[in-house]
This record gives C-alpha cells, sequence and structure tokens, in this order.
C-alpha cells in the first residue's frame, strides 16, 4: 500500500487568512475531497499533517479543532474515501518546537507511528516551510498552488486533483 501525505490548509481546504475557526468555516477545495477518495479507493493511505498555531496561542480550543477534523472526516467519507490519520502541531513560533514546519517533526512523527522510511513517500504540501519540513525528513516535497514548476524548479500542481492524476498514474515525474 503506498503511503501519501497532504498538508490541509492550501491543499485540502481555502487557505484562511489567519485559520478556520468553526466547522461551518470549514470549505475544501474544488475536486480536493474527490482526489482523497480516488487516492483511497485506488489502495493508498491518506494521512494529514497540518500546523494550528491559534491553538497554542489559546484563539482555538482543541475541541473546535476537533470538530473541524470531524467535518473534514464526514465529508471525505461521503465521498468514498478515507483519511487514516490527522498530525497536528498546535506550537506557535516562539515554541521552537520540533514539529512546526521548517522542522520535521509531524513527518517523522508519520514515520515512527506508521513504522515505515518516509524516503520517496510523497508530500503534498502547500508552504515553503512545509516543503522543507517534508524534504528534511526524507519525503518528496510536491507543491500545491502553482502549476508545473514554483520559483525554486520544484514539481508543483495548481491543485490536489491534477496532483493525485499524475500520483495513481505512477509517472516518477512527481
Amino acid at each position: 500500500m503506498k503511503l501519501v501525505i497532504l498538508g490541509r490548509d492550501g491543499v485540502i481546504n481555502i487557505s484562511p487568512a489567519t485559520y478556520v475557526d468553526a466547522p461551518e468555516n470549514w470549505e475544501p477545495l474544488p475536486g480536493a475531497l474527490e482526489a482523497i477518495a480516488r487516492l483511497h479507493r485506488e489502495g493508498w493511505r491518506v494521512v494529514i499533517v497540518t500546523h494550528q498555531p491559534a491553538v497554542g496561542h489559546g484563539a482555538l480550543r482543541v475541541e473546535t479543532l476537533n470538530r473541524i477534523h470531524a467535518r473534514m472526516l464526514d465529508l471525505v467519507r461521503h465521498k468514498g474515501g478515507e483519511i487514516e490519520a490527522i498530525f497536528v502541531c498546535p506550537h506557535g513560533p516562539e515554541s521552537r518546537c520540533r514539529c512546526r514546519p521548517p522542522l520535521p517533526g509531524l513527518f517523522e512523527q508519520i514515520a515512527e507511528r506508521l513504522k515505515i522510511n518516509l524516503s520517496g513517500v510523497a508530500a503534498v504540501v502547500a508552504t515553503d516551510d512545509e516543503l522543507a519540513a517534508a524534504r528534511a525528513a526524507g519525503a518528496r516535497p510536491i507543491r500545491i498552488g502553482v502549476d508545473n514548476h514554483d520559483a525554486d524548479g520544484r514539481t508543483s500542481f495548481v491543485s490536489l486533483q491534477s496532483c493525485s492524476a499524475v500520483l495513481l498514474s505512477g509517472r516518477t515525474a512527481v
């Protein structure tokens, strides 16, 4: 079974100006839920990484974050998909934790929990810090939000839907 690691904000849902503050304000990007469902149906394990500093700052309660994620999981299941796990860094930049991008702590947690080596595992993310964290963990970073290649020449896609089509095709250019 193959594994894909997805960032949340900007990959699965519309990236908020500050943070998603309630389940009803979590809005999936067009085609993202269907892409996750297709990956799942084709035998891929799907896990999510997300950093939510609003939790650490006290602006967002863990219970609310859990309800937001429950909405995301419900919507994915409604499309026929499944998300195996969600790995969250709740810390702000002042905490200097290892799980906050650009450090690879969340990715290391995935490797440890799933007992796998992340070498070559696609990590589909939206920010430079997430790309750096994926790369530092040995994963294969892929940017969402820009088509073909970003300014640094890294492989990128305009959407999770277009990225998942290439992943599912087995092409190694990703």
